[in-house]
C-alpha cells in the first residue's frame, strides 16, 4: 500500500540535497540523556570488565563517548563472543539488554569465552529516538570499508582489536515507528514511493543466508520463547522475506553491510524484539534480548563440548 501523503522534507521523486537534511537535523530533538541512562549503568561494570573506550561522536566527544566491555582475563585460547547493541540507537532494549547481560549473565560465560560487548553503538540515536545518526546516515547499512558514519567505523575498529570473533548477537528491536516515521523518512531521503510494510508481533530473528545456522538460532528462539512470544508468520513470511524456520528469517547480512557482518563468524543473528506489543513490558523485553545471547551461548558451549 503506497503512502499518498508527501514528507514534509524534500521533493517528492527527489533524493535529499544537503539543505534537505540540515532541515531534517534541525528538527530533531533531544528525548532522553546518554549518560544518565547508559553510561551511568555502565561505570559499576568496570569491577567485572575491563572498559575500552573505543571512540566518541564527533558531534560532541565529552557527551558522547563509545565504551565496549571486555573480559578481564582475556585467553587467546578461548574462543571470541560478540554482543552488540545501540546499532540503531531508538531501539531501547537492545541497548538495556546488552547491559542486562554484562551485569547478570555475562560473567558466567567468561569460563568459557572472551566476551566482548559493546552496548550502545549509537548514543546520538539513542538519545534522540532516531534510527539515523546527524548526517542521515542509517549505521546499520554502513558496515564496511572508509564507512561514511563513524558509529559504524569506529566499532569495526574496536572489533578488529579483539582479534577472531567466533560468534556475534546483535541486539535490536522492530518498533511501530519503523513505519509510522522512519521508513517514510528513508523514502522520502532516497527520493522513492513509501510502501507500508506489516511490522510482526512479537519477536524474531535474522539469520545470515550465507551463514544460516538453523539449530543455532532455533536455540535462541526456544530461549526467548519462556521469557515472551514469538512473531507468528504471514502466509509464511516475517517483514515480506520468507521464513527460514518458525521466528526466523535470513539476510545476506555482509552484502547489506549490517552490523552482524562485521565479522569472519561462525554464528551470528540478529535479534528483533517487539516493544509496542500490549503483551509485553519494557522489561521483559530487555529480558528476552538476555535470554536470546544466554540460549545462543548455552547452545554454542554445548556444540563445542566446553
Amino acid at each position: 500500500m503506497s503512502n499518498s501523503t508527501p514528507y514534509p522534507i524534500g521533493t517528492p521523486g527527489q533524493k535529499w540535497t544537503d539543505a534537505d537534511k540540515a532541515q531534517w537535523l534541525a528538527q530533531v530533538t533531544i528525548k532522553r540523556s546518554y549518560q544518565n541512562e547508559v553510561v551511568s549503568k555502565l561505570i559499576p561494570l568496570t569491577s567485572q570488565f575491563d572498559q575500552v573506550q573505543y571512540g566518541a561522536l564527533s558531534l560532541n566527544a565529552d557527551k558522547y563517548p563509545l565504551f565496549g566491555f571486555t573480559s578481564k582475563h582475556w585467553d587467546n585460547n578461548k574462543k571470541t563472543i560478540l554482543i552488540t547493541g545501540g546499532v540503531h540507537g531508538y531501539e531501547t532494549s537492545g541497548v538495556h539488554g546488552a547491559i542486562q547481560f554484562l551485569a547478570t549473565k555475562a560473567q558466567d560465560y567468561t569460563q568459557y569465552f572472551n566476551v566482548a560487548v559493546a552496548p550502545c553503538v549509537s548514543p546520538w540515536g539513542y538519545e534522540t529516538i532516531n534510527r539515523w545518526n546527524p548526517k542521515a546516515i542509517d549505521p546499520n547499512r554502513s558496515f564496511y570499508a572508509n564507512s561514511p558514519a563513524e558509529e559504524s567505523a569506529a566499532l569495526m575498529a574496536f572489533v578488529a582489536s579483539l582479534g577472531t570473533v567466533y560468534a556475534h548477537i546483535d541486539l535490536h528491536e522492530t518498533t511501530d515507528t519503523d513505519e509510522l516515521e522512519f521508513r517514510p523518512l528513508l523514502s522520502a531521503r532516497d527520493g522513492v514511493e513509501y510502501d507500508k510494510g506489516i511490522i510482526p508481533d512479537g519477536f524474531y530473528l535474522v539469520g545470515d543466508s550465507d551463514n544460516p545456522t538453523p539449530d543455532f538460532q532455533k536455540a535462541v528462539i526456544d530461549s526467548v520463547a519462556k521469557v515472551t512470544h514469538i512473531a507468528p508468520d504471514d502466509n509464511g513470511q516475517l517483514i515480506e522475506v520468507p521464513i527460514e524456520q518458525f521466528g526466523v528469517i535470513n539476510y545476506p547480512v555482509k552484502k547489506l553491510s549490517l552490523c552482524a557482518g562485521i565479522t569472519v563468524n561462525h554464528f551470528n543473528t540478529t535479534t528483533e524484539v517487539y516493544p509496542d506489543s500490549p503483551l509485553v513490558t519494557a522489561q521483559q523485553c530487555n529480558d528476552a534480548q538476555v535470554a536470546a545471547v544466554t540460549g545462543g551461548l548455552d547452545y554454542i558451549v554445548d556444540y563445542l563440548k566446553l
